[in-house]
């Protein structure tokens, strides 16, 4: 890597802010801001032209510092914004990741690399598919979700990390012909700092296959399948409000997955899909201390202490509260998440009855048309990120690049 690395770190919600204000405060690092959103580079730009930026970062053991710094370039020109740049972050909702792509793929030089910070169910798959050819000479990594909790205080002037995460897991899907000059994990994990510790896992489809989206729509769909429509007195809880028909809906979906990684393996035998495993093991390994009862998927979820007084995503109205469909565990969840899994089932031959159920009924509720009976053929599926919605149609498309 040449001595002062010059990065990119697109958007300007709290993620962005954070993220290039940290990375600003780093001697080797160069940080540009492209952030497409109405005025807000012009906004950003303007709050930053005679004073830094301040981040109060909160540390594993509660104590709290400050940087003041601030990125060389915000702009809402992507040509400018991509000059000399080595190391591209996404740090935007999935649903902004195909601008973000569109603007950069002209400007993209070989032996870049791509971060999805988080990357979501089908980053890869969009990104390959709008950068075109260039993929072959880049490297596309994402993360499994945000490295930090993370708001703005002061928009364009003051951010705040609440705090980090412990550990992370990243996929990085290397084109043929790309050549980096450096090593992908060690050097995101210097941009971050100390923690979260990264964990690079064994390949994207992995990664895919065990997105929060497993968890949301089954979710959603259990809970308000077959609801009345009357308002309710109170929110209910989410996580620990899971009954037995979502506790049942959600290990159907994952006994699916599980089936999906095993046929990847069956039809690519270089491909280790060990990483997708069922969501009650998954809870028992990452929070072994919080839950109280392992006995059952449902027990483990309603006696999590990291979930308490987590809610369902609802609306007030003058009668009491109701559903919000709109909320990306449906509005993010099922285009960019459970479509992308069925989608990479179907490609090996597993069939989703669950998955099926769930999805006729987000799609519903969004409008929207992705599957037609069990097969992704609606007219929807272009706007979805399912390994269909860019014309694949074999499981050997999704791993060679």
């Amino acid at each position: 890597m040449s001595e002062k690395c010059r990065i990119l770190v697109c958007g300007g919600g709290n993620g962005a802010h954070c993220l290039s204000a940290l990375a600003a405060s780093k001697d080797n690092l160069d940080v540009h801001v492209l952030t497409l959103y109405q005025d807000e580079a012009e906004r950003w730009a303007k709050h930053v032209e005679n004073e830094n930026m301040k981040l109060t970062i909160t540390k594993q053991d509660g104590t709290q510092y400050d940087t003041f710094s601030k990125p060389s370039l915000i702009t809402k020109d992507a040509a400018k914004a991509m000059s000399g740049v080595e190391i591209v972050f996404l740090v935007v909702p999935a649903f902004a990741h195909a601008q973000y792509f569109t603007a950069i793929a002209p400007h993209l030089q070989p032996n870049t690399l791509i971060v999805g910070l988080p990357g979501q169910a089908g980053f890869e798959l969009q990104c390959r598919h709008i950068i075109g050819d260039k993929a072959s000479s880049c490297t596309i990594a994402a993360s499994e979700s945000l490295p930090f909790a993370c708001r703005i205080v002061e928009f364009g002037r003051h951010a705040r990390i609440l705090g980090l995460k412990d550990s992370l897991g990243m996929s990085a899907l290397k084109g043929k012909a790309c050549q980096l000059s450096f090593p992908v994990v060690e050097t995101v994990q210097g941009i971050l700092g100390e923690y979260p510790k990264l964990e690079l896992l064994k390949n994207y489809i992995a990664i895919n296959l065990m997105a929060d989206a497993n968890v949301h729509p089954p979710m959603m769909y259990g809970r308000w399948g077959n609801w009345d429509g009357k308002p309710l007195k109170e929110e209910p809880l989410f996580y620990q409000g899971v009954d037995d028909r979502q506790a049942d809906l959600l290990s159907r979906v994952s006994e699916e997955l599980l089936a999906a990684a095993k046929a990847i393996e069956q039809k690519r035998k270089d491909v280790d899909m060990s990483e997708v495993i069922h969501l009650f093991d998954w809870y028992k390994i990452h929070y072994p201390d919080q839950i109280t009862d392992k006995s059952s998927l449902k027990m483990a979820m309603r006696t999590n202490k990291a979930y308490d007084g987590l809610v369902h995503p609802m609306v007030k109205t003058d009668e009491g509260y109701v559903p919000n469909f709109n909320y990306r565990y449906t509005s993010e969840d099922v285009p960019f998440g459970m479509v992308v899994m069925k989608g990479i089932a179907d490609l090996a031959g597993v069939p989703t009855p669950a998955m099926d159920e769930i999805l006729a009924w987000g799609q519903q509720k969004l409008g929207k048309e992705y599957i037609v009976g069990s097969k992704l053929i609606g007219k929807d599926i272009g706007l979805a990120r399912a390994p269909q919605s860019f014309g694949m149609t074999s499981v050997d498309e999704l791993f060679d690049i």
